[in-house]
């Protein structure tokens, strides 16, 4: 039985049984599903319907249908359109069924638990050595390191997750039989895909050994930030500038306590008193554009730089996100407890 069973109920049914399904939802999304007798989708009811339709005379034993909204929100099963999930979310709609060709449900979205769908594979490194974070990772590889409750990796996990992505792989190399343990359970259905680096081969070289990437679109992503990255917004803006690869950064600011010359030559031109520069850096989160993964040489070292090089010297379209919220490149010790101390707050 799919688990969105408990959300339907047949036109057939009266306004009782509607009512019982619904205090059997107890604390949950009070909204139900009408599905005709081919199992098409028809309509919706909800507990405020039910009581309109008795306060205006209807009794219980009237049918369902006789309450229900014929027309409704939904969404098709063959080309989930991120903006319209965006939408539906921003007008309060919590529950969204997703409808093949002949209306019939394929699955039910609770917007409530994920923040979007996005259509992305994800690929999180989690290869390292962490040998900047000894002797924490002498025994335990650094994306499994405890930050609060969980593991760094997790959080990284579930928030992908959360965006809707249910492609996800982890290349392993260091430690790999520990985090493949870690990974041996399904996270809410999920399996997560662990996938051997044979050698070490840095941020992109790895991706070659993913047997099955789903969709156009993919994540790379390191498995050892700690962040709060807007997946939806991310994807949004890689697809409406039609981008063949884009690169989260963060912004930050270098403040120079001097004067700065500025020279023609040998010559003094003019003087800059204690000036600001505005910088972006790599955040280690990257989209890009499923048919490049060709251009990746077989089994050697090859890392994001590398690979944005090589795009934008074959005129590909390579652009920068700007990353708001909090982000944290997990290197270093101090770095470890900069993440201690966030969770805290959070």
């Amino acid at each position: 039985m799919k688990d969105f069973q408990k959300y339907i109920i047949q036109d057939s049914a009266t306004i009782k049984d509607a009512l019982i399904t619904l205090n059997n939802l107890s604390s949950d999304v009070l909204t139900l599903f009408v599905l005709n007798n081919e199992g098409c989708m028809v309509g919706t009811v909800t507990d405020g319907d039910i009581r309109r339709k008795l306060v205006d005379g209807y009794t219980l034993d009237n049918k369902v249908n006789m309450a229900m909204h014929t027309k409704f929100q939904y969404i098709k099963s063959n080309g989930i359109n991120v903006n319209e999930i965006k939408r539906l979310r921003n007008d309060n709609i919590t529950l969204v069924p997703c409808l093949d060709s002949q209306n019939r449900i394929v699955r039910i979205l609770n917007l409530r638990k994920r923040k979007s769908i996005l259509p992305l594979d994800a690929v999180l490194m989690a290869g390292g050595k962490g040998e900047r974070l000894r002797p924490l990772t002498e025994k335990t590889p650094k994306p499994l390191l405890k930050v609060g409750e969980k593991s760094i990796i997790d959080y990284n996990i579930d928030r992908l997750i959360e965006f809707g992505v249910e492609n996800i792989s982890v290349t392993v190399n260091y430690l790999k039989e520990q985090i493949e343990d870690h990974f041996k359970d399904c996270r809410e259905g999920i399996k997560i895909n662990c996938v051997r680096e044979p050698s070490y081969l840095g941020t992109i070289g790895s991706i070659q050994f993913i047997e099955n990437i789903h969709n156009d679109t993919i994540l790379l992503m390191n498995s050892d930030l700690f962040t709060n990255i807007n997946y939806e917004d991310f994807y949004l803006h890689f697809i409406n500038n039609d981008a063949d690869m884009s690169v989260a950064a963060v912004p930050y600011s270098v403040n120079v306590p001097y004067g700065i010359f500025e020279l023609n030559g040998r010559d003094i031109q003019g003087i800059r008193e204690k000036p600001s520069y505005n910088y972006y850096a790599n955040a280690g989160i990257y989209l890009i554009k499923k048919k490049h993964l060709a251009l990746i040489p077989k089994e050697k070292f090859f890392n994001a730089t590398d690979f944005i090089e090589l795009l934008i010297n074959k005129g590909h379209k390579v652009i920068r996100f700007p990353l708001t919220g909090y982000w944290i490149d997990i290197g270093k010790h101090e770095d470890y407890k900069k993440a201690q101390d966030l969770i805290k707050h959070l």
